[in-house]
C-alpha cells in the first residue's frame, strides 16, 4: 500500500469536520516502495532488492493522548496546579512522593510518642524508686531516736507570804526558784536533730506554781550534752489551794510539798534536704518532793520520772 501524497492529506484535512483543538490528530507516514528500493540499491549495488512487507500504522487519538499525557492528581493538602506527577512503575503501581512524605510524617509522630512514653516511664520509675528509698531512710531513722532523761533538780528558794492578786483579793503568795538538769543524746550517725520543748511546769495537783522555757537548739549526730533550765514562779496566788502551807510562814524548814514536773520535747531530723523529716516526741513526768530543809541541795530524779 502506497503512502498518501501531500495533496491527499490536504484534501482529507479539508473534508474532515472540525475537531476540538484540545486533541490534535497525528499521522505517521511510512516510506514508499520506490524510496525503499532506491535506498536499498544505493547502499549495495550487487544486492538483490529485498521485499518489504510494510503496513500502515494507525494511531488513535486515545493512544496519542495517553502517550504524551500523564494523569495529574490533586491532593487535599496541596491544591496547587504545579503538583508533582505520579510515576508509574513497571508492575503497574504508582509511586507517589506525597504518600512517602505522609509516611515520613507518621513515622516522626510515632517516634515522638515513643519518646514521650519512655520519658514518662522514666519519670514514674524514678519517683517510685525515690519514694521507696525515702521510706527506707525514714524507717531506718526511727531506730535512732534521741535519748532523754532528767538527771536532777535543785530548789534554790521557796517563800510564802501574804499579798494580793491583780484584782485586789488578799491571799497567800508563793515564790519559787529552781533549776532542772536534762541529759540529751543523739545516737544517729547520719543526721542531726532540731530540738524544741513545751514549757517545763511544776504543779501541785492542778495548780501551776512554777514554769520555765527551753530555747530551741540543734544537736549534731552522735553527740550529747546537758541542758540546764530555770523553773521559777514569782508571787503566785494560792487561794488556799495548798493547805500544807497554811500557818507555816515562820517555820518553812519543816514544809514538805509534793510536786510534779511535766514537759514534752520534740526532735525533728532533716534527711535529703527537707524531703525526709522524721519526728521524735518524748513526754516526761517527774515526781518531785519539795522539802524546806533541803533547799540548795541536788535532788536526783533519774528513777523518779516516766517517759512516753
Amino acid at each position: 500500500m502506497h503512502a498518501k501524497s501531500d495533496s491527499e492529506v490536504t484534501s482529507l484535512e479539508a473534508s474532515s469536520p472540525p475537531r476540538s483543538p484540545r486533541r490534535p490528530l497525528y499521522y505517521v507516514q511510512s516510506p514508499s516502495q520506490h524510496d525503499v528500493e532506491k535506498m536499498s540499491y544505493g547502499s549495495s549495488p550487487f544486492a538483490s532488492p529485498p521485499h518489504y512487507n510494510c503496513s500502515p500504522i494507525y494511531h488513535s487519538r486515545e493512544s496519542s493522548t495517553s502517550r504524551f499525557s500523564a494523569p495529574v492528581r490533586t491532593h487535599p493538602k496541596n491544591p496547587h496546579p504545579w503538583m508533582r506527577l505520579h510515576r508509574r512503575l513497571p508492575n503497574g503501581e504508582e509511586d507517589d512522593e506525597e504518600d512517602d512524605e505522609e509516611c515520613d510524617g507518621d513515622g516522626e509522630r510515632s517516634g515522638r510518642l515513643t519518646m514521650r512514653f519512655y520519658l514518662l516511664c522514666f519519670v514514674l520509675s524514678f519517683a517510685v524508686l525515690f519514694t521507696i528509698f525515702s521510706l527506707i531512710l525514714w524507717a531506718a531513722s526511727k531506730r535512732y531516736g534521741p535519748k532523754i532523761f532528767v538527771k536532777g533538780m535543785i530548789f534554790h528558794n521557796f517563800n510564802v507570804q501574804a499579798g494580793m492578786d491583780q484584782t485586789g483579793v488578799s491571799t497567800d503568795m508563793l515564790t519559787l526558784n529552781s533549776t532542772v538538769r536534762i541529759f540529751y543524746r543523739n545516737p544517729a550517725s547520719f543526721f542531726g536533730v532540731h530540738v524544741t520543748s513545751t514549757p517545763l511546769e511544776l504543779h501541785y495537783y492542778q495548780l501551776k506554781v512554777a514554769s520555765g522555757n527551753m530555747e530551741q537548739f540543734y544537736q549534731p549526730r552522735k553527740s550529747q550534752h546537758t541542758i540546764v533550765l530555770v523553773v521559777w514562779g514569782n508571787q503566785v496566788p494560792l487561794y488556799g489551794a495548798i493547805p500544807l502551807l497554811t500557818g507555816t510562814k515562820d517555820h518553812m524548814e519543816s514544809v514538805t510539798v509534793p510536786l510534779n514536773l511535766t514537759f514534752r520535747m520534740r526532735s525533728r531530723a532533716y534527711i535529703l534536704g527537707r524531703l525526709v523529716k522524721p519526728k521524735f516526741y518524748r513526754s516526761v513526768r517527774c515526781e518531785v518532793t519539795l522539802k524546806g530543809n533541803q533547799l540548795g541541795k541536788y535532788l536526783n530524779l533519774t528513777n523518779s520520772c516516766t517517759y512516753n
